[in-house]
């Protein structure tokens, strides 16, 4: 029998001060079966970072050809495609080509992406923004995940800061572009 996603409820009060943003998220998000906690983590933490009027998650591991976040048009149409981790240069390729804005958030190294990405052509490369975290940022994180989880975030000059109780979790947000990544800078 196959096993089922395990569904986490994650209540955020987020302090965007960077860019006026004051928000109260109750979210539940599955996790599927073959995702590890440290992607959950950062599929949570895009959306907090990204946050935008409109902007959910997508439909999850099980429709490869969803980003793991999106904003959709009044026409249906996907405006704001965001992915994590280390997609595929063809999958941010057509991504590219279907949606106005595409982002990665990640925690993987900028070896691995770079590899990954300078395997082929990305249709408008330099427009894809990268926002890289620290990996032991996101493995602590997720090391303390529990099935409510309720946390104070604060992002302020390129700074995240997380309250867990009585832990908190700093990290920089470093920002690049795909084309950036892929010709060897940073």
């Amino acid at each position: 029998m196959a096993k089922s996603a395990t569904l986490y409820r994650f209540q955020l009060d987020l302090s965007d001060i960077d860019r006026s943003v004051y928000e109260n998220l109750d979210l539940r998000v599955a996790c599927h079966p073959s995702e590890d906690c440290e992607r959950l983590v950062v599929r949570v933490l895009a959306r907090v970072i990204a946050y935008e009027e409109g902007l959910d998650f997508g439909r999850g591991l099980s429709n490869p050809e969803d980003p793991a976040l999106l904003t959709r048009s009044a026409h249906g149409d996907i405006e704001t495609w965001i992915d994590v981790g280390c997609p595929g240069a063809e999958r941010l390729h057509r991504a590219s080509k279907a949606a106005s804005q595409v982002r990665i958030v990640t925690h993987k190294p900028v070896h691995v992406l770079r590899k990954e990405w300078s395997s082929r052509a990305v249709h408008r490369a330099d427009s894809i923004e990268v926002i890289r975290l620290p990996p032991e940022f996101v493995r602590d994180l997720a090391a303390e995940l529990k099935r409510n989880i309720h946390w104070y975030i604060t992002i302020q000059d390129e700074t995240i800061s997380i309250v867990d109780g009585d832990r908190d979790f700093d990290a920089t947000l470093n920002r690049d572009t795909l084309a950036s990544i892929a010709a060897g800078h940073p």
